[in-house]
């Protein structure tokens, strides 16, 4: 791994990690190496002094990482710059099922399980339904035969 300090265009510097030079430039080059503040894809590696291993006496004389100014998050809504192609289509498809699940389904919150059981066994008029269930409940209605399906959760929507 290598990290590199870049900057784009507008100057905005930060830094991101590489598998080794040829992943960046392939990276750059397919327009995914963005800057996290302003989102342009004008990115061009900065200035670096290589770091030389001075083991404690480096400790002392530099100043710590935390005084170093920080870099800006990437807005939660733009992609990760390090996902390829196929990641990025694969997240939008799993988000377009989810939306799908969502708009044409009923959502019942924590009152999921005690639903699907009572459709299950006649109880209730069987309907599309989405909602919350512990993994305890999710267990008992998959051991009882109970058709559940999961709607699938991308990680940056759990942060």
């Amino acid at each position: 791994m290598i990290l590199y300090r870049l900057a784009c265009a507008r100057e905005h510097a930060f830094e991101s990690w590489f598998r080794d030079s040829a992943a960046y430039d392939g990276q750059r080059a397919a327009g995914l190496v963005t800057c996290p503040v302003c989102g342009s894809p004008d990115v061009d590696k900065a200035l670096m002094a290589p770091a030389l291993g001075r083991g404690a006496r480096r400790q002392e004389t530099e100043p710590a990482a935390a005084e170093a100014a920080p870099v800006p998050a990437a807005p939660a809504s733009r992609p990760v710059a390090l996902m390829s192609e196929k990641e990025q289509q694969l997240r939008a498809m799993i988000r377009a099922v989810r939306a799908h699940v969502e708009a044409n389904s009923d959502y019942v919150g924590e009152d999921f399980a005690t639903l699907a059981r009572r459709m299950h066994e006649g109880e209730e008029e069987a309907r599309a339904i989405h909602g919350e269930a512990n993994a305890d409940e999710v267990r008992a209605l998959i051991e009882d035969e109970i058709e559940i399906l999961p709607l699938p959760v991308l990680p940056d929507e759990r942060n």
